[in-house]
């Protein structure tokens, strides 16, 4: 749109008809303005998968692997087409802006929400997030690069001020957003943090160097409720404050704006953004770009249940939707259409298959025909962890689990064998379709009610499982009510729980286990509506006498809604569930051992507190691999975990959260019908205490990231120390030999140069080698890392066979941002061009000249 279309646009609006467009609707939408063709822009989180509106298992999306996975795979043009997969995903939801990708890095291995970001680099997580973004934008739904800036942890997330030095913020954190904002980012988000004493949202850098520097013309968008006060942040470079529709600005910047308090200018140039954004989505008339804007007018159904914010009569009808069946009536999915097709499974199998990293292999791997009997252990083998905790979190259509996807590709070639083994430390999922039933239709599943205050039902429906984030709100709703007919599989000690708070109660049987106010302690929106604290009681079951689970909980003000039931049986006996798994290890040809993080352990809201799988699973992989050599263990995790037993099995592959496919993808690398394709995006230690940067929790507030530069792979080069994975670090399923390095001897200051690496493939098959080019600079005046990653490309080749990788090292590889000139930098002199594997392995280098001073 040019400047003089959105001026015809705002001398159309009032004041306060401008300022009611800079907040949200509701949750998840804006403001419509029929008096300019506005209509409301819908939101939806991502970046794993496109959720929707709304909380509902019967509304799924399709899961990718996580972000972490995805930046395994080091390869930019798949990133790209799974977020295109993204885009149609938005635009069958009716969604205009997905609220994706976290460009936050892996700072510490702590970091609770390390799944959910792609690296530890700056320019890997730069570079594949401008990848998704390119393809979630080329089919006209936006991407909102997240969360502006420095907000690499979770522990007092709403309130931390993080202190770091001005280099380190532009050299490293705010780094991935410069590439975000080039690769045509239409949004950003900016977090609940603070940054050197200024809270995110009120925040300098969100108009220097984000406007000024790299020319952003797109709408910022405050994190869910990182609004804290009006004036600073409308005087900010803060365009949307969500959710809505209460909101800190509102009739409290009209004010603001007549008192003189805020320029009215100020209020104009916001508006502009949005309008320019709304153009780009096709929300604004005539004037978009052919965006999303056609929608089923069924789905204004799934609109914001945030409970109180609308009128109640209407938020009832809206909640009921397309698939309102009533009290004891059949509960169904969606069917699967549009992208839900056996292309797109496809895709995200291979996107599985391209992010598992190969840590180690002393011939274990691939498992070839000579497996006739194939020992597969572990709980995770059979519910392999597909996502991890938090807002990201969707309903997937379906999940393929390790255990399924060997199990399919074995069928009629060799018998596979599951053994549990011990359980992973869980307390328990949601009750769900696999052990309970509606006690009113008799159906699986569980019945949720809402309750007036003298507990009469004002409204039931039979729904798939427990975990109910946002049940259904009709006029009147005083008590939200889940009910089930609990089968119980073993008998013992049962652990029952219910989540949430405020006044809850859980019988069973009509006997009351527990009963009280939970009052709530966090203010964080992650913890109140998705992941709220559980609260346990134990109970005695028989296996096969069913028993009614009977959870309340009273709706209140500030306390949410999310209402979740779940139940854990009583743990197996550890030595034995141990030796059982071991002796059917023993009695296999090979054995596939699964091992991973719990639901608690990796979520947002909260940081890790250790690495540790926990001594049940070390001693499980322990066994295993005593009982048959040609063991492999499986890592489910979103981040570095710890594995004490890593040179005592046969191969160790990192499968990460894999996505809704991932069991199919792993097995056919398993298999080998798939190359390993992943390389690790960040350093894995051997043990927590190795790590040089690890500190997630303030002192007083406070987060120094003291540094400075050297994170991830820098900060061990700058100790001197070896984790047990090196960034960049993976195998294949040949060998590659790095024979030569070329490049310029010389190159000028401020422009880009390619070098070449030539790479033998020394083994037996075809396989897929990510050459990697990192800089190093000693000596000079300027402190720099002792290396850094400067390129990266993908090569592949046949047995025998040599290929030529050209690795392009941008301008901004050399620079360094100065303090004192407040500028961008290249310092003349020499420089080391180092080529290899990983940031631990670089066999070759080349001298290099810097000319000038860019």
């Amino acid at each position: 749109m040019t400047e003089d279309e959105l001026d015809r646009l705002l001398d159309k609006l009032t004041l306060r008809a401008r300022v009611r467009l800079l907040s949200g609707a509701t949750t998840w939408r804006t403001p419509a303005e029929p008096a300019i063709g506005l209509r409301e822009l819908v939101m939806s989180d991502g970046p794993a998968g496109v959720r929707g509106e709304s909380w509902d298992e019967r509304r799924t999306a399709l899961l990718l692997p996580s972000a972490s996975a995805l930046a395994a795979t080091w390869d930019d043009e798949l990133v790209e087409r799974l977020g295109t997969l993204l885009a149609a995903e938005a635009r069958r939801k009716g969604v205009d802006v997905v609220l994706a990708p976290n460009l936050n890095l892996h700072r510490s291995p702590l970091g609770g929400r390390h799944f959910e970001c792609f690296s530890e680099d700056p320019e890997l997580t730069g570079r594949v997030g401008a990848a998704l973004i390119r393809g979630v934008q080329a089919r006209g739904v936006a991407a909102v690069a997240k969360h502006y800036v420095a907000n690499d942890s979770e522990t007092e997330r709403l309130t931390v001020d993080v202190r770091v030095g001005e280099r380190a913020l532009r050299e490293v954190y705010l780094a991935p957003f410069e590439h975000a904002v080039a690769a045509g980012v239409m949004a950003v988000m900016a977090g609940y943090n603070a940054v050197n004493g200024r809270t995110m949202t009120a925040s300098p850098l969100l108009s220097d160097p984000l406007r000024s520097e790299w020319g952003f013309d797109g709408v910022v968008i405050s994190d869910w409720g990182a609004v804290r006060g009006t004036l600073d942040t409308a005087r900010a470079g803060l365009d949307l404050a969500m959710p809505g529709p209460e909101s800190l600005w509102g009739e409290a910047l009209v004010r603001a704006v007549e008192d003189g308090e805020v320029p009215e200018s100020a209020v104009d140039d916001k508006v502009r953004h949005l309008l320019r954004f709304a153009a780009r989505v096709g929300a604004l008339g005539e004037l978009g770009d052919g965006g999303p804007a056609a929608r089923d007018p069924g789905d204004r159904g799934s609109a914001a249940r945030d409970s109180g914010v609308r009128d109640p009569a209407a938020r009832a009808l809206d909640d009921r939707g397309p698939d309102h069946r009533g009290p004891g009536e059949r509960w169904r999915r969606h069917a699967p259409t549009g992208v839900r097709s056996r292309e797109a499974r496809a895709q995200l199998r291979g996107a599985a298959a391209a992010g598992a990293v190969l840590l180690a292999n002393r011939g274990t791997l691939p498992l070839g025909r000579e497996v006739r009997r194939l020992a597969v252990i572990g709980p995770h083998a059979a519910r392999t962890r597909s996502q991890g905790g938090g807002s990201a979190g969707v309903f997937p259509q379906h999940e393929v689990s390790v255990l399924e996807g060997l199990r399919a590709l074995l069928r009629g070639r060799a018998e596979v064998v599951h053994v549990p083994g011990p359980a992973p430390g869980e307390s328990g999922r949601a009750l769900g379709v696999d052990l309970c039933t509606d006690p009113r239709s008799g159906l699986p599943g569980v019945l949720l009610r809402v309750l007036d205050p003298s507990g009469s039902e004002l409204y039931a429906e039979r729904r798939a499982g427990a975990r109910q984030l946002e049940p259904t709100l009709v006029p009147g709703a005083h008590t939200v009510e889940i009910s089930a007919r609990l089968r119980p599989r073993v008998t013992g000690r049962w652990t029952l729980g219910i989540a949430g708070f405020g006044r809850m109660r859980l019988s069973l049987d009509e006997q009351v286990l527990l009963d009280g106010e939970f009052a709530r302690r966090t203010d964080d929106p992650a913890l109140v509506h998705v992941t709220p604290p559980v609260h346990h009681a134990v109970a005695q079951l028989t296996a096969g006498q069913d028993v009614l689970v009977v959870a309340r909980r009273q709706l209140a003000p500030g306390t949410g809604r999310a209402t979740i039931v779940s139940a854990a049986p009583p743990p197996p006996d550890v030595p034995r569930s141990i030796a059982e798994a071991a002796r059917a290890a023993g009695s296999a040809d090979a054995a596939v051992v699964v091992v991973g993080t719990t639901e608690h352990s990796e979520s947002e809201g909260y940081d890790r507190s250790g690495l540790a799988l926990g001594d049940a699973q070390n001693a499980l992989v322990r066994a295993v691999a005593a009982a048959n050599p040609r063991t492999v263990a499986v890592v489910n995790s979103g981040g570095p975990v710890e594995l004490p037993w890593r040179d005592e099995v046969g191969a160790v592959l990192l499968a990460w959260f894999p996505g809704q496919e991932g069991g199919g993808g792993l097995a056919d690398v398993l298999l080998g019908r798939a190359e390993p394709g992943g390389r690790l995006p960040t350093t894995w230690p051997v043990a927590l205490s190795d790590a040089p940067v690890s500190r997630t929790r303030p002192v007083g507030g406070r987060l120094d990231y003291d540094e400075g530069l050297h994170t991830g792979y820098r900060a061990w080069l700058r100790h001197h120390r070896t984790p047990a994975y090196w960034f960049g670090h993976g195998l294949g399923y040949t060998t590659w030999v790095y024979e030569e390095l070329t490049g310029p001897r010389e190159v000028a200051a401020g422009e880009p140069f390619t070098v070449h690496v030539r790479v033998r493939n020394t083994g037996p098959r075809t396989g897929r080698e990510v050459v990697q080019v990192y800089l190093a600079r000693a000596g000079g005046e300027v402190e720099y890392p002792h290396r850094w990653l400067a390129g990266y490309t993908a090569v592949h080749a046949g047995p025998g066979e040599t290929v030529t990788a050209a690795v392009r090292v941008p301008a901004r590889a050399l620079r360094h941002w100065s303090t004192g000139d407040k500028a961008w930098r290249t310092e003349p002199g020499p420089c080391e061009v180092l080529a290899g594997c990983s940031a631990g392995n670089l066999p070759l280098a080349l001298d290099v000249e810097v000319r000038g001073n860019g």
